[in-house]
């Protein structure tokens, strides 16, 4: 799949945090970019949306990214979702990897960091 076919859902209750991950994902020109902003709204626009690629963080009010990502791979076993938190003890860590989570990015963001992911997992040969 070309990155440009690509819908995403980012996840994080942080507005200021959504913003510089669409910013830094919006120059790819991707098909589609989701934002919701606690556990509850993730699972609901997964649902509904079926992304490619879901950017979630752990610490949420209403229902964390651990109980989503559950929930999340309950839909879809193979579902991408790559955890971006700052907040997150190596049990956290460990739980979201075990629950189903491809990957970790720690908080504040690189660029580079996100452009890798997405390079790989849409033009690196999916």
């Amino acid at each position: 799949m070309k990155l440009e076919d690509a819908k995403i859902l980012i996840c994080d209750d942080s507005i200021l945090a959504r913003k510089q991950l669409t910013d830094i994902i919006s120059p790819f020109k991707v098909n589609s970019i989701l934002e919701a902003s606690n556990g509850q709204e993730v699972v609901t626009l997964y649902k509904e949306h079926l992304p490619h690629i879901v950017f979630l963080d752990i610490v949420m009010p209403v229902k964390d990214g651990l109980a989503a990502i559950s929930e999340i791979m309950e839909i879809n076993p193979d579902a991408d979702i790559v955890v971006v938190s700052s907040v997150g003890t190596q049990s956290q860590l460990r739980q979201a990897i075990q629950l189903g989570a491809k990957d970790f990015i720690q908080k504040p963001l690189n660029g580079w960091q996100i452009e890798s992911i997405l390079k790989n997992r849409f033009e690196g040969g999916e």
